[in-house]
């Protein structure tokens, strides 16, 4: 099934275990030239595996035979198991990476737990444990607290690198399964009872995702001129008044079709951003606003850094001098000076008159 879903241009990898020249660097190295990547394990995960989850900001329990428990959220189904056998409904809510049609059954999962480092923003639970599951050897009694509990408990998580790579974690190697996929599901204190689980559709949905086949943007065609204008400038005055134009669209699966939202941003920016302003869209891809230049001359940049949940990020910039007035091009009055040039004229005004009445008055 992950094979066939890997029919596009991006690439992905389910690791067991390592050998030959396959080792943690490699894996790196796949990842950092913009590749996707499937990270699957167990309790059988070697190290190796661990460490490249590690690398990706996420931390697998430390008890090598610990699972995920969870005695009120377990599933009453047609597949053997016992309270490790979980029926998690805990779901990202997220359009893009769950897509647009609601995971109603719930997913079954039997496998390990992980966390996210608090440290990584890049991470993002998509499966979560509920308030009642925790981490432990099942055939062993507690002796502490567990270190996992709740939902601080992630099952499958999701990472997307800075370079746009994504990478898909899962703490269980049934998930994937047909056995997991084609069964019915109950969850435990639930009346309901689906006849087939959320698994294919969780894993369709977030393998389209992790593969670009959504939630991938592109934007090109960053273009400014002078108001009245037709042809970029080399330069703008101080004051000039300006229209700024971007295109934006998002990749369907088969066509690049318009993106079209309401928080896209611009900088005019030197140093900081001087000008921040909010995109208008035709909703045909194309993205504009209009400002006046700042009273502020120097190298100035068009920034577009464009950040969204489950959105691979844009950026783009290109700069421009901003020059200010020549010594012709300034106004012979200043309409802001005439209390000025008043008081000047009224100054000179009052010392003749004064001179005058204190010559000839007696």
């Amino acid at each position: 099934y992950l094979i066939r879903r890997a029919r596009i241009s991006c690439a992905s990898i389910w690791v067991i275990g390592f050998g030959g020249a396959l080792d943690v660097a490699a894996v790196l190295d796949f990842v950092d030239s913009g590749h996707d990547l499937i990270v699957a394990a167990d309790t059988t995960a070697s190290d190796l595996i661990k460490s490249v989850a590690t690398e990706c900001g996420v931390d697998f329990d430390e008890d090598p035979s610990a699972m995920v428990i969870d005695h009120q959220g377990y599933a009453v189904s047609d597949v053997d198991g016992d309270h490790t056998l979980i029926a998690a409904d805990e779901l990202i809510r997220s359009d893009v990476i769950l897509g647009k049609t609601k995971i109603e059954a719930p997913v079954l999962f039997k496998g390990i737990a992980h966390s996210l480092n608090a440290a990584n923003t890049l991470a993002l639970k998509v499966l979560s444990g509920s308030p009642s599951a925790y981490s432990a050897n099942p055939s062993a009694k507690l002796s502490s607290p567990p270190s996992l509990t709740g939902s601080a408990i992630s099952l499958v998580s999701v990472v997307q690198a800075r370079n746009n790579a994504r990478i898909m974690i899962s703490g269980s190697l049934d998930l994937f399964s047909n056995r997991y996929m084609k069964s019915s599901v109950q969850k435990a204190g639930s009346p309901s009872k689906y006849e087939k689980s959320g698994n294919e559709q969780f894993v369709t949905e977030v393998s389209k995702w992790l593969f670009h086949e959504r939630g991938h943007l592109k934007a090109g065609n960053l273009r400014h001129l002078k108001v009245g204008e037709t042809g970029e400038p080399a330069m703008y005055r101080i004051k000039d008044d300006l229209e700024f134009y971007v295109d934006i669209f998002e990749w369907s699966g088969n066509s690049w079709e318009p993106y079209v939202a309401d928080d896209v941003q611009v900088q005019f920016y030197m140093m900081s951003p001087y000008v921040l302003k909010t995109l208008s869209t035709d909703k045909k891809g194309l993205y504009h606003t209009s400002f006046k230049v700042p009273d502020v001359y120097g190298v100035f940049q068009f920034k577009v850094e464009y950040q969204k949940l489950g959105y691979t990020s844009l950026s783009l910039s290109k700069q421009i001098p901003v020059r200010p007035f020549r010594h012709n091009e300034y106004e012979r009055f200043i309409p802001t000076a005439f209390p000025y040039y008043g008081a000047s004229f009224t100054t000179m005004a009052g010392f003749f008159i004064f001179s005058v009445v204190y010559l000839y008055n007696k």
